[in-house]
This record gives structure tokens, sequence and C-alpha cells, in this order.
């Protein structure tokens, strides 16, 4: 008995894909807008959307939360390259040895679940405050997706190409080089990807958290304890902490799409 053969869907195009994200952010927006307008939402609380971005473009030519802003930047930028160079090589060692990370598996393993936020007052005794411990805590948070998606992808290597180019006298470092970093590159941009959003939900969460010095983390803070409390700078200051968010991961998704797109191929996604 012959079967109709399903119809391939066509993937939507760039410009559908972003105006569906734009229709789905005005809806947000909107309904922002409608709680606080109507009273459903105390304005006090929470001002219509309306309020918020235009606060947000206000801060935006203010040059004390510009300051704020490239001081956060700066920690984000900091910590996620360190936490890079030091993730990657680890996990090669790891992923590539097998008996180093046998033993070195428990010691990981415990690490790996301690908040970073919960280091802020031993890494504060150790180092001190200021730019040193927003970078520090961004490191050992930001280094395991990393480290772990750099490990996941060398076990995805195909064993017929490490066998091959060793039967022609390659060492074991030559095939590391030549095909196992390679082939692992992708899933290892996946997780600098996702290292990107979880630095910077560290590093504002530090300095609200810390409260002192510069960072938006520490515009949030004081706009949350002056009386009354100063909602409209705070979601101004979320709004461009998300917007952030948004564009590094985007510039990000294409970046991965652009070098590995014989990865996505195989993997049957859409450019």
């Amino acid at each position: 008995m012959s079967t109709l053969a399903q119809p391939r869907l066509r993937p939507a195009s760039h410009a559908t894909r972003w105006s569906r994200r734009a229709a789905g952010a005005l809806a947000f927006a909107a309904l922002i807008e409608l709680l606080s307008r109507t009273g459903l939402a105390d304005p006090e609380f929470l001002p219509p959307a309306t309020e918020i971005v235009g606060r947000a473009a206000t801060l935006a030519a203010d040059p004390a939360f510009r300051a704020h802003a490239l001081t956060s930047l700066l920690a984000w930028a900091i910590g996620l390259g360190l936490a890079t160079v030091l993730a990657v090589p680890l996990g090669l060692l790891l992923g590539s040895v097998p008996i180093i990370d046998a033993a070195t598996r428990s010691v990981v393993e415990f690490l790996r679940p301690i908040p970073s936020v919960a280091l802020i007052p031993l890494v504060a005794l150790v180092i001190g405050t200021g730019l040193q411990l927003r970078v520090t805590l961004v490191v050992y948070a930001a280094l395991w997706p990393i480290l772990y998606n750099t490990m996941y992808g060398l076990r995805g290597v195909d064993p017929l190409a490490k066998e091959s180019l060793r039967a022609y006298g390659f060492g074991p470092l030559a095939v590391l080089l030549r095909v196992s970093l390679p082939s692992s590159a992708p899933f290892i941009a996946t997780g600098v990807r996702l290292a990107a959003g979880v630095a910077l939900i560290l590093t504002v969460s530090t300095e609200i958290v810390a409260g002192r010095g510069e960072g938006i983390g520490v515009f949030l803070f004081f706009a949350g304890i002056a009386v009354p409390a100063r909602m409209a700078d705070i979601l101004a200051g979320v709004f461009w902490v998300g917007l952030f968010g948004v564009l590094v991961n985007a510039l990000l998704v294409a970046a991965e799409r652009r070098a590995f797109r014989w990865h996505h191929a195989r993997l049957g996604v859409a450019e």
C-alpha cells in the first residue's frame, strides 16, 4: 500500500520570524499599558509601557546612566572572555583524557551547583569589591555552560575520523586539533551563547547585592530603596538589560549560523 509523501514545510524567512517576534513584543507592551491604564495593576508599581519606554529613552541620554551601563558591560565582557579562555581548554582536557575526567568529576559536580551570588561575601573578603568581584563571579557562573558543551561536543566526534588520522601517524594532540576541536566547535559556540546570558544575569545580580560602586545593578538598587521606589527607573533599567541580552543572543546566533553552516545543514536547521 503506497503512502502519500507529506509536503515539506518551507521554513519562515528572516523577515517573517522577526516580524512575529516584534508582534509578540508589541502585544506584551500593549498588555502592560492596558493593565496600568485601566487600574487592574497599580500604576505606582507597574507604570504604563509608554512611560517605561519614554524613561528608557531619557536614561539613554543621561551620562550618569551610560557610565553605569558601560561599567556593567565591561565586567560582563571581561568575565565572559575569561570564562571562555578557561573553559574551552579545560573542557578539551576533561573530554579527551578520561582518567582526568574521572579524577576531577566529584569536585566539578560539587562546585557546579553552588550559586555564584552565595560566594559574594567570600570573594569580597579574598579579593575585594569592585570590578574584580563582578568579574570573578561572572567567570565562575559562565564557565559551566562552556565547559559542559565542550565536553559534550567531544563525545559526538566521529570515531572513524579520529582513527583515520591515527592510521596516518598523527599523535593525540594533532587528532585533537585537526578533528575533535573543529567538530565540537558548534557546541562550544552554543555554550558561549548560553554563558553570555548567564554572565549578564550575574553581572547585574552581583551589583544589586553588593549595592556599591557603579553598574546598572547599582542603579536598580538605589532606585528600589528610594522612598517612594522609582519603578519607572527600575523597569527602564531592566528594559535596557533585556534589550542588550536580546541583541547579544541574536548576534551570536547569526555568527553561529554563518560559521557552522555545515552543522546546521546536517541537523536540518533553517538558516
